[in-house]
This record gives structure tokens, sequence and C-alpha cells, in this order.
């Protein structure tokens, strides 16, 4: 089974974000996801599809690119973060864990660095009663620091402070850059887990298609999901 990046600390230089504490403001939208979490978790979109002020980070309607919306000019310390990352940032959002809320476990498919994207997190504001764990290994971040984690694999947040937590959450796609920033990274790797009944199917698809190339990687997946059944 290949190794999965589960969460790591990237060496990126990463400013104090003191304007993004006096930006706060009343412009914060409730997380849509309302299945995933207790208490309040907010958010402030600073860069969306088309620039829409709008908390879903995933283009609707045929929407084409990316867009600052008008709450990152209020924010330059961000601003100048995204315009020195040699990488394409697609959605830009402060994610603000109230005291007392909980998110609960849950995945967002695809979204790693194995799949070609990467979500990095710049703690801006936090307290040590924060509880992030990554497939339930607690992962403790603070101001300063860049972390990368694996939103594919279950991660889940409490926030039992008095404090607010609150997050500079992007969404980078994968490039050479960031492929040599994760090499001198400190890292946690687990191994992959194949689901059984999805890659018996995937198999299957791929010897019908009876070329050179599917069988190969049909003879790939079994002999993972062969060592996995056998670990």
């Amino acid at each position: 089974m290949d190794d999965i990046i589960g969460f790591a600390r990237l060496p990126v230089t990463v400013p104090s974000f003191t304007d993004v504490l006096d930006f706060l403001d009343d412009n914060w939208q409730p997380h849509f996801n309302t299945r995933d979490y207790e208490g309040r978790w907010e958010v402030l979109p600073l860069r969306t599809p088309g620039g829409r002020d709008t908390i879903i980070p995933e283009p609707i309607n045929g929407e084409d690119g990316f867009a600052d919306t008008p709450y990152m000019q209020k924010t330059p310390s961000v601003k100048s973060l995204l315009d020195n990352l040699p990488c394409r940032v697609n959605s830009v959002r402060l994610l603000n864990l109230k005291a007392g809320a909980i998110i609960k476990e849950h995945r967002d498919v695809e979204l790693s660095f194995e799949n070609g994207y990467a979500r990095l997190h710049f703690p801006v504001q936090t307290n040590p009663q924060v509880e992030f764990y990554v497939s339930n290994q607690r992962v403790i971040m603070v101001p300063g620091e860049c972390w990368y984690i694996n939103a594919n694999m279950p991660h889940r947040v409490n926030n039992m402070g008095g404090t607010d937590r609150i997050h500079l959450v992007m969404d980078c796609e994968v490039n050479d850059w960031l492929k040599d920033v994760f090499e001198s990274s400190e890292k946690t790797t687990f191994k992959q887990k194949l689901d059984p009944v999805q890659t018996s199917q995937m198999i299957k698809a791929l010897r019908e298609m009876q070329t050179e190339f599917s069988n190969r990687m049909a003879d790939e997946l079994e002999l993972k999901l062969s060592a996995q059944t056998d670990a």
C-alpha cells in the first residue's frame, strides 16, 4: 500500500495577520455544511468562484476561475501572501470556529496532495484547548505556521477554549514548487486503505476495457488489494 500524507508543517514564510484581526466584522456567514458541526462555525470569503460573495468554494453553473472578493482588499497581509505563493490558489477563506463549537468528523472527498490539491491552514488566532484531529492523530497548529491538512482523510475539530479559533484556509493546485516544499516539510504519513468493493468494481471495469494499460492498472490494483487483505 502506498503512503499518503495526512498532515505536514510546511516551510512557508507567514505574515503576522494583524490586519486580519483588525478587520473582523459582522460579514461572517454560517458554514453551509450544517450537518457537520455544532455551535457556530463561520466563513468570510476572500477568494471565490468569479469573486462572488459566496461561501461555496467550488465553481457552479459553468463559472470559470477564481477571483478576489472585496474583503480581500481589507486584508493586505493575505493579499501579499497570495501574490508571493508560486502556485495557483483557488478558494481562500477565513474560518472561525467559535468558542465551544465542534466540527464533527467528516471527509472532503478527493481534496488531497496525492489528487493534485493542497488545503493549507494558516492559524490566525487559536488557543491550547483547540483539538484538531486527522485520522485520530492530533495536530497542534499555532500562529506563524503553515500546515497542510489532507481533507480527504477523516478529520474533526473541538474548540473547548474560551476564545475563537480563526484560520486562513487556502485550496492550492499542486505544482513543482509545492512538491519541493512538501519534500522539505515535517510530515506525517499513513498507509492508504482501499475500499474492497469499490476497488473490485474498478478492477472489473478495467478488465472489460481489454487494453494493455487497463490490464496493467488492474494488475496493480489487485496486488494492492491483496497486500491490504493479507496485512
